[in-house]
């Protein structure tokens, strides 16, 4: 799927003219209407990945899925490989204009989504962006999120760590002006499958302030 929410509605593009694959990228285009906040969005369909015990576990700890590398150390499977199922969801946020509206509180209805309920295009330096995470339409709790960016010079913004709340929110505070993402993977162990043994649902949000 590939999404467009803004001052003309929601607009669901032709994924089979828009979208185009780089080496290690990819890209679409969509011509904007009428100032304002615009979400624009885009689903993929699922992939499936092996990867070794040692690698797995890396991905775990680095990708912040901590609760999964926590139960394969408790159950003593640090050294299974893993087959994982997963798809990504993602979104930006882009200001067109001057005129910030409610454009940015669109939902796309993915598997997994990052919605914000305050306009990033508000915030200034030190002030909390809440987002709300959902995983098939419904707030996900205790959901580990993570955020950070790049500056416009280049240089990392350091990477925050934080979880929902019981109904899904989650706060982080913009530290310095750049572009940012949040982002989070919701993964479940898969049972009864020969071949898999977990999927994931990722979503990410990108602004820049």
């Amino acid at each position: 799927d590939l999404s467009v929410a803004g001052a003309r509605g929601m607009e669901h593009l032709d994924a089979a003219t828009a979208w185009r694959e780089r080496k290690t990228s990819s890209v679409f285009a969509f011509t904007t209407g009428l100032a304002g906040t615009y979400v624009i969005g885009a689903s993929t369909t699922p992939s499936e990945i092996t990867l070794a015990g040692k690698d797995f576990n890396a991905y775990l700890a680095d990708d912040g899925i901590d609760d999964v590398l926590e139960a394969r150390r408790a159950a003593g499977e640090l050294e299974r490989g893993a087959t994982e199922r997963y798809a990504k969801h993602v979104k930006a946020v882009v200001q067109v204009g001057a005129r910030r509206d409610s454009g940015y509180a669109a939902v796309l209805g993915y598997p997994a989504e990052i919605v914000p309920e305050n306009n990033p295009y508000r915030l200034r330096r030190g002030d909390t962006l809440v987002v709300r995470c959902l995983v098939d339409g419904q707030p996900v709790a205790n959901q580990i999120v993570l955020a950070g960016g790049r500056t416009a010079a280049g240089s990392r913004i350091a990477a925050q760590k934080t979880r929902t709340d019981a109904n899904g929110l989650a706060r982080i505070r913009v530290t310095r002006s750049g572009r940012w993402y949040v982002k989070f993977i919701h993964m479940t162990p898969v049972n009864g499958d020969p071949k898999l043994t977990h999927e994931s649902k990722w979503a990410t949000l990108t602004f820049e302030m």
